[in-house]
């Protein structure tokens, strides 16, 4: 008989709190040298405060950061642990 066993590690949740800045804003998820970004999605400042999930492939990556991009191209990064 085979058995397995299954561990389901709970996913990093991540809350934008508030945000300043022409609207609307695109987040990305990167590594810390901000070399490979994944986008998350477009939101608008009615959508703050904004929870998502960090994406599957970056689970387990310490730090990682967050990237946000305003409509007038403002970049705003912020390294995470």
């Amino acid at each position: 008989m085979t058995s397995f066993i299954f561990i389901v590690d709970m996913p990093t949740q991540i809350t934008i709190s508030t945000l300043s800045g022409a609207s609307p804003f695109d987040v990305y998820t990167c590594d810390t040298g901000y070399t490979s970004c994944i986008y998350i999605a477009t939101i608008t400042t009615s959508q703050v405060p904004y929870s998502f999930n960090l994406p599957f492939i970056q689970e387990g990556m310490s730090p990682f950061a967050v990237k946000v991009v305003d409509s007038n191209n403002c970049v705003v990064e912020q390294n995470l642990t």
